[in-house]
């Protein structure tokens, strides 16, 4: 049986920075609703009060701007990502995450912003977004602000949003050179709907040099700086690809849990690094 709780449904998003701001504690934001629906359905959370921000016209922007970046509001879709050319063309490990996320009926309903929101560290969005340094709008009834997306997680299932909070939009910056490239691999314990046991994404810019995400390796999802600054020092080589496949054992802190072991992710994170950056080395030649 769902709790009792209160229902609002603003039309402008004013409104629902305002209903949030009375109602702080026990406030959910509904958009999709994939995973709130689930959490209401096996009573894992006790919501008072929640916010259908479906009808905001302004959450629903999807744009892309030449030399500045793409806009994502929190209204937008996981299928619309797929469809998206620029998306496809522009931010290729974006859409090769939307991808296998989860169903196509699901796709419908779950929202970037959502997938980004729940603070799953095996989420697939994450590990694109950080290779491509997305930042995210951030509003409450008091102001705006904005973080990068490499700050916005705090821990297990933990961001820094407070609770007169919510994300609207997530921005990623134009990548500019038409030899930037990225792509994103995964390994799941079954094909189709299931969380990553591990999930990396990989990028090489206009100038060459690496990216990478992953998810499901720590408390949150990781940008691998450090790994990334000793491999472009290295230069982007099968040899160099080889010793980073070895490295990253030593910039992540896998559990183990019903998914995978400690052992397992250790390996395939090697694994899938080397067969993304692989990929993206031979697609330049």
């Amino acid at each position: 049986m769902l709790s009792k709780f209160d229902y609002a449904k603003p039309l402008v998003l004013e409104e629902a920075l305002n209903v949030l701001s009375k109602n702080e504690g026990d406030t959910y934001i509904l958009a999709g609703g994939t995973d709130l629906l689930i959490a209401l359905r096996h009573n894992l959370i006790d919501a008072k009060h929640i916010i259908d921000i479906k009808s905001i016209p302004e959450l629903d922007v999807f744009e892309f701007v030449e030399g500045k970046g793409l806009l994502i509001g929190a209204n937008v879709v996981c299928n619309a990502l797929i469809e998206s050319e620029i998306v496809k063309e522009k931010y290729t490990a974006l859409h090769d995450a939307a991808a296998v996320l989860a169903t196509y009926p699901l796709r419908n309903r779950a929202t970037l912003v959502g997938n980004i929101c729940n603070g799953s560290p095996g989420a697939d969005l994450p590990p694109s977004l950080l290779i491509y340094d997305a930042e995210v709008k951030i509003a409450s009834a008091e102001g705006e602000r904005t973080v990068p997306l490499k700050e916005f997680f705090t821990g297990v299932k933990k961001t820094q949003l407070a609770a007169n909070e919510m994300v609207v939009s997530v921005f990623l910056p134009d990548p500019g050179s038409a030899e930037d490239r990225s792509c994103y691999y995964r390994q799941t314990r079954l094909k189709g709907h299931d969380l990553s046991s591990v999930g990396v994404a990989c990028r090489i810019n206009g100038d060459g040099k690496a990216a990478i995400g992953i998810n499901a390796v720590a408390i949150t999802p990781l940008r691998l700086t450090a790994l990334e600054d000793e491999l472009n020092a290295k230069g982007i080589t099968e040899e160099s690809i080889d010793w980073a496949a070895e490295e990253i054992q030593n910039h992540i802190k896998p559990i183990s849990d019903v998914r995978a072991s400690k052992e397992y992710r250790l390996h395939m994170a090697g694994v899938l690094l080397k067969r993304g950056l692989t990929h993206l080395m031979e697609k330049e030649a």
